[in-house]
């Protein structure tokens, strides 16, 4: 997907990471009816230096103008091209916990270009049940939902217990990109992108973060 895309172009693996963050800062500018924006203005929107964003925007062959900046209608499609966002992605998710039913409820993906086409879970008592506009429907139509190109994209959000399975039965299915929110580690084969977000160990960051704030002798404690 992102990384295929960003890699036929030679763009760094770093440089993919920040591009969305260009792109959240270029749709705010859009819906403000902002034409140019200065590559100053753009990276403290975006949350960077100036440099560089210069520097990353020069991959895709993008310089601006001096003295008036990027054209932001402009900028926006080379950034969505680079990311493979001109067109739609449909995704699947595994697993109808909470956090599954929450994902597949959210309105927030498809005008990024993200279509939730499929939910799959493996309790046959959930099995069945509507999620949104959508029926569960049990894991043994995993390969079909890629045969017929229905999905792209698997996301698990299945237990961390059964994360590993899952992820096989993804790979088995034909599925090259996965986004991972159950907690730890999966294996999968070199040629298949996994992303993952663990939300409990980026609060873990912050408690440390804000532990220092509240006791900043706290971690000298520790270490004795």
């Amino acid at each position: 997907m992102t990384a295929t895309s960003a890699a036929k172009r030679g763009i760094p693996d770093a440089t993919v990471a920040r591009l969305p963050g260009y792109l959240r800062a270029l749709d705010g500018l859009v819906a403000q009816g902002v034409g140019s924006v200065s590559s100053e203005e753009l990276a403290t929107s975006s949350g960077v230096s100036s440099a560089k964003l210069r520097k990353d925007l020069s991959h895709l062959g993008s310089y601006g103008v001096r003295g008036v900046g990027y054209d932001v209608g402009h900028l926006r499609y080379q950034i969505s091209r680079a990311l493979g966002l001109t067109q739609d992605w449909p995704v699947a998710i595994i697993g109808m916990g909470n956090l599954g039913r929450a994902l597949a409820s959210y309105g927030g993906f498809a005008p990024q270009g993200f279509t939730v086409v499929a939910v799959l879970d493996r309790d046959p008592a959930v099995v069945g049940q509507r999620v949104g506009d959508l029926v569960v429907q049990p894991m043994e139509v995993l390969p079909s939902l890629t045969e017929g190109g229905q999905a792209a994209i698997g996301v698990i959000a299945a237990p961390a217990a059964s994360s590993q399975d899952v992820a096989d039965q993804l790979v088995a299915a034909g599925f090259s990109s996965i986004l991972n929110f159950a907690p730890g580690v999966i294996s999968v084969p070199d040629h298949v992108q996994v992303r993952k977000v663990d939300l409990a160990t980026e609060l873990q960051i912050l408690a440390y973060h804000e532990q220092r704030r509240t006791s900043p002798g706290a971690d000298l404690e520790v270490a004795r």
